[in-house]
């Protein structure tokens, strides 16, 4: 991940050892202690999915699995990301903990070619996902229009419904400007961003996101899905 404040780009681990905002390896910003605790994210206002059970041990940091008659969360297995600029190896990391034992964040950073400028387009992500998961379940979808035509979006609520229901957790390449920002974002800048989808809500058009940056300590939380469609363009995803 790497931030844009007006022109002049500035490396996350700058900004966010300024402001507090950027832990130690796999340290959940949300847990100050080292006992377990059992939190849970509400959902929206009406939505059909049931509050999201997490449970922080330390650095250990998982959410709990559940389905309703239009929702579906993943259980996976949380860390923050390590380093500014691994927002991509750490957003891999996420979904493949749905499938089985990931690889540390450094592994997967190399395996990716992942640099101090951050993972340069999702397709690294794709096939890197694959490659762990000795399948293709995964592709590369990209939206270049932006706003996205509404047959971009209903594909990608297609995409998302389809890979959660398959315990396939998304991974989301973003583009946040000031005044489009997902909860906690410093207001000012322009955040490239790799996140992961773990769930849908169909009541209410939400997804529940893990995001590796912890921005205020926000780590997952749901978002709808208008904005989640505003924020990938001219970007992609791997689904």
């Amino acid at each position: 991940m790497r931030i844009r404040h007006r022109s002049r780009a500035i490396a996350v681990t700058v900004t966010l050892a300024a402001t507090g905002l950027l832990a130690g390896p796999g340290v959940a910003l949300a847990d100050d202690s080292h006992s377990a605790a059992v939190s849970q994210v509400a959902p929206e206002p009406g939505a059909s999915a049931a509050p999201v059970e997490v449970t922080r041990d330390g650095s250990h940091v998982r959410t709990k699995a559940s389905e309703a008659k239009a929702a579906k969360t993943l259980e996976v297995d949380y860390q923050v990301q390590e380093t500014g600029y691994w927002c991509g190896p750490a957003a891999t990391r996420i979904a493949l903990s749905a499938r089985q034992a990931p690889p540390s964040q450094a592994d997967l950073a190399a395996q990716l070619g992942t640099t101090e400028n951050g993972t340069d387009d999702i397709s690294q992500v794709t096939g890197v996902l694959n490659d762990n998961l000795g399948s293709n379940d995964y592709e590369s979808t990209y939206m270049p229009d932006d706003p996205p035509s509404q047959a971009q979006k209903d594909a990608l609520w297609q995409d998302i419904v389809g890979d959660i229901d398959n315990n396939l957790p998304l991974v989301t390449n973003i583009v946040a400007p000031p005044g489009n920002q997902p909860p906690g974002y410093p207001s000012d800048q322009t955040i490239y961003h790799y996140f992961t989808v773990i769930g849908y809500d169909d009541a209410n058009s939400t997804v529940l996101i893990a995001d590796p940056a912890s921005f205020g300590g926000n780590q997952i939380y749901w978002l709808s899905f208008d904005q989640l469609a505003s924020l990938i363009p001219p970007k992609g995803y791997a689904a």
